[in-house]
């Protein structure tokens, strides 16, 4: 992975949108990826020669709640430590831009959850606070 780049660069709305569909996740419009690009806290991108191969980004209030969204590696480069370079970038920025008593959520793909229980994430069962639920538009 020496030619693999990872940096705070956000990707452009073509590359969002591209990603995105690349791994099954629909098109997406490139205004409204425009707009949630720039109105997210955090971005961090995984680059091969200038290309964009991985991503991930962190939207929220920026004080009590944050949510991981869009972290995505392009099934060609899947597997190869990829989305572990990203955590870890996400992971540094939270820890430095929250408090006592904030909250991170993601939603994580199925047959993914034990990446993200490496970084301390846990499955909601429901108990004390009830199950997570979201309403796709």
């Amino acid at each position: 992975m020496a030619s693999i780049e990872v940096s705070k660069i956000k990707p452009t709305p073509d590359e969002f949108a591209m990603l995105r569909s690349k791994v099954g996740w629909g098109d997406t419009d490139l205004q409204l990826a425009n707009l949630a690009i720039e109105q997210s806290l955090f971005h961090v991108t995984a680059r091969e020669n200038s290309k964009l191969i991985g991503m991930g980004r962190v939207v929220g209030d920026g004080a009590l709640f944050f949510y991981i969204q869009d972290l995505v590696v392009d099934p060609d480069y899947q597997r190869k430590g990829i989305g572990a370079l990203l955590m870890e970038q996400i992971e540094l920025y939270l820890s430095e831009n929250n408090s006592k008593g904030a909250t991170v959520g993601l939603f994580s793909a199925r047959g993914k959850e034990a990446f993200y229980s490496r970084y301390g994430y846990l499955e909601r069962t429901g108990e004390p606070l009830g199950l997570a639920m979201c309403k796709f538009i």
